[in-house]
């Protein structure tokens, strides 16, 4: 047998056999991760250490089985560290539970229009006196104009409050704000992958905020759908925990037979 024809033959074999292999695929290159993204879900449970803390004030400890705050923080799913937004604040019942969430390391924004500074009365300097929470920051003024810097926020809570952002009271206890204006503002806060988490009362479906949020402080889910929406946001997700099909949605939420019992939605919506 001739040399060169069998060399040649098991050259071509190794070259045949080579050319064969493939190298894997390479790893896709990795998306950067939104501002919010959290190693686990979070769990109502953990929260229970913050709701014991014998520094709480009182009051705040007769509101926990009403608000149901553990449900909402795991909603929320905050990690700490992170800068969130008590919106409307009132005087601070989130804002101190926030403020344990994102501990030392994170930033809570407590902001108050001058209505709801008023309607908070004391409670504000009592919570926030000698520096009690250290890593809270009050903020005032109107709504359309909340001075926060862009892309500073990972997260935004709305609790019982962005209704009025809609109130057009005939009394003139509330000074007309403009809803698309305001929620520019926040949304404009917000770190892409931020969330705005929403809790409000039901009104009727199809109804007109500017006339059921002066009569009974309710406002149409579907009408903060099309809020969040129209300001960039993506509807995300929602819970039941604050539903009560018991609520026909015709009482003010002050109405003592429906007072804290109301029907209510929980929302969070994302910045893409």
């Amino acid at each position: 047998m001739n040399a060169l024809p069998f060399a040649t033959a098991i050259l071509l074999t190794f070259f045949i056999v080579a050319c064969s292999r493939q190298e894997p695929p390479a790893a896709p290159a990795q998306p950067p991760q939104p501002a919010t993204t959290a190693a686990a879900p979070v769990v109502a449970d953990s929260f229970q250490t913050l709701l014991a803390n014998p520094d709480r004030f009182a009051s705040d400890a007769q509101e926990d089985v009403w608000r149901k705050s553990p449900q909402v923080l795991a909603f929320m799913n905050l990690q700490p560290g992170q800068h969130v937004l008590d919106y409307l604040a009132g005087g601070g019942y989130y804002t101190e539970l926030l403020s344990g969430v994102v501990g030392p390391s994170g930033r809570v924004y407590a902001y108050n229009n001058p209505e709801y500074a008023k309607y908070a009365g004391d409670t504000p300097a009592q919570r926030y006196a000698g520096n009690r929470l250290a890593n809270v920051t009050q903020l005032s003024g109107v709504p359309e104009a909340l001075a926060i810097d862009p892309a500073s926020l990972d997260a935004v809570l709305f609790v019982q409050s962005y209704h009025d952002l809609h109130w057009r009271a005939k009394d003139g206890s509330w000074t007309p704000t403009d809803p698309a204006k305001s929620l520019a503002r926040v949304v404009a806060a917000l770190k892409p992958g931020g969330i705005a988490v929403v809790v409000d009362h039901v009104a009727a479906a199809g109804s007109d905020p500017a006339v059921t949020v002066d009569a009974t402080h309710r406002i149409d889910p579907a009408a903060v759908k099309r809020d969040f929406e129209a300001a960039g946001l993506v509807f995300d997700a929602e819970s039941p925990v604050f539903s009560n099909p018991a609520d026909d949605h015709t009482k003010a939420v002050f109405d003592e037979s429906i007072r804290h019992k109301t029907d209510q939605f929980m929302y969070r919506f994302r910045k893409p």
